[in-house]
């Protein structure tokens, strides 16, 4: 018998270090060639890493939430015959933690937008989610037990066998655990949905939830805010998406995402100031002159920011299906991490929950977010008449280091004037 040092290898990104946000493997386990041993977080993704020998594990790097740096050991494993150099572990898939629905659709959909889906469903034999630990192998059920990787990871730190849980639901979610917490699992216990005192849970925050954390909290530390606030009246832009949509034919159906998009790009030009980064160390402004328009995505583990690259060569129906194709890697977990980075501009949407106004946080380095809220129809005076009237508040928050207030206002009346006449969308 041999031990084998497994290194983390380079991940790429040119990356120092990796978060352990899951371990897969315990020490005393059997582990196979190719066999998934730990989920480690990059800036922007979860690298799944494999084992590149059969053996048994001996030794664990470090805790999850913990820091590995490139070169050091990962695991040892022993393994029979002689100790003997093994090829690095591919890391050729890339995951997003626990990832959900992305919220792409405008609020123009508000009324018609179904409940977001949530992550795909996993069987009793699938592994948990990055950041999370692996579900007990003894909770198998004749038929597969629909629950999200965070279910998982809360079910077995609770030694909660899964196949006795009942679901309220189409799957089993977090109340259905309290539910079983509170009545066990005899005759008074009863699926979620009914009222029942929640037990206290302490929640560490790891992989992309601390990410996120610590890159919102550096955004609002470092980036001295302020928000502008428009009404604009979408009713003929509206009705333009509405006749789009009719013809479209085979063609992705459009949501306001595209149209607000297309609007950006041809106001952008003239507030340069806008479309840029702010390098706060150099003090340097990159003012850029193609727009990568980020797309503040949720997802089940948390914020995500997909990147469409040189937005402003696209057509809507491009567009669309470009936002439709991050939308599901998003969903599904396979976005790649050149298409989380680089972003030169970002848009912002709460989708189905709409909201009157928001005051977005900036995504640093960035120095402006635009927040398109929900539509609503409501009486407007034009002229003597009354009608009625599609009403929809843009938000815009600015780093006011590098953007002036007049610049935000005349950027946003610029794009009303647009969004308010979609011809002007179209001309050259």
């Amino acid at each position: 018998m041999a031990l084998f040092t497994f290194r983390l290898p380079d991940i790429g990104e040119g990356i120092s270090s990796a978060e352990i946000v899951g371990w897969r493997v315990k020490v005393g386990d059997r582990v196979e060639e190719d066999q998934p041993i730990a989920d480690m977080m990059t800036d922007k993704a979860t690298v799944e890493m494999e084992s590149p020998v059969a053996g048994t594990i001996v030794e664990l790097a470090a805790q999850e939430g913990q820091d590995v740096a490139i070169g050091a050991m990962l695991v040892v494993i022993e393994v029979e015959g002689e100790e003997a150099a093994a090829p690095p572990p591919s890391v050729e898939t890339i995951e997003a933690e626990t990832p959900g629905e992305a919220m792409l659709e405008a609020a123009a959909d508000a009324p018609q937008a179904s409940a977001p889906a949530e992550a795909g469903a996993h069987g009793d034999n699938a592994q948990s989610g990055p950041g999370l630990l692996p579900l007990q192998e003894h909770a198998v059920a004749e038929q597969p037990v629909l629950a999200s990787p965070a279910v998982r990871a809360r079910a077995k730190e609770l030694g909660i066998d899964l196949a006795q849980v009942k679901a309220a639901g189409d799957r089993i979610r977090h109340a259905d655990l309290d539910a079983y917490l509170l009545y066990g699992a005899g005759q008074g216990y009863r699926p979620a949905g009914r009222s029942a005192k929640r037990a206290d849970e302490a929640v560490k925050v790891i992989g992309l939830r601390r990410r996120i954390a610590e890159n919102m909290a550096a955004a609002k530390r470092h980036i001295p805010h302020f928000t502008y606030v428009e009404e604009i009246d979408v009713t003929l832009l509206e009705d333009l998406r509405a006749q789009l949509n009719a013809g479209r034919g085979d063609r992705p159906k459009l949501t306001l995402l595209p149209l607000l998009i297309v609007a950006i790009c041809k106001t952008l030009p003239d507030f340069p100031m806008l479309n840029a980064r702010y390098d706060d160390e150099a003090g340097v402004v990159t003012r850029h002159g193609a727009v990568h328009m980020g797309l503040a995505t949720q997802t089940d583990a948390g914020l995500m920011v997909p990147v469409i690259r040189d937005a402003q060569d696209r057509n809507i129906w491009q567009l669309a299906a470009e936002i439709g194709r991050l939308a599901e890697a998003a969903r599904t977990g396979k976005a790649k991490s050149e298409e989380l980075s680089g972003s030169t501009l970002t848009i912002t949407s709460l989708g189905p929950l709409g909201g009157i106004a928001t005051t977005p946080v900036i995504n640093r380095p960035e120095v402006a977010i635009i927040g398109p809220n929900r539509i609503v129809e409501r009486p407007v005076f034009r002229g003597r008449d009354v009608v009625a009237a599609k009403l929809m508040n843009l938000s815009i928050s600015c780093d006011h280091r590098v953007v002036d207030g007049w610049d935000a206002a005349s950027f946003v009346q610029a794009l009303k004037r647009s969004l308010e006449n979609p011809v002007m969308l179209f001309a050259d």
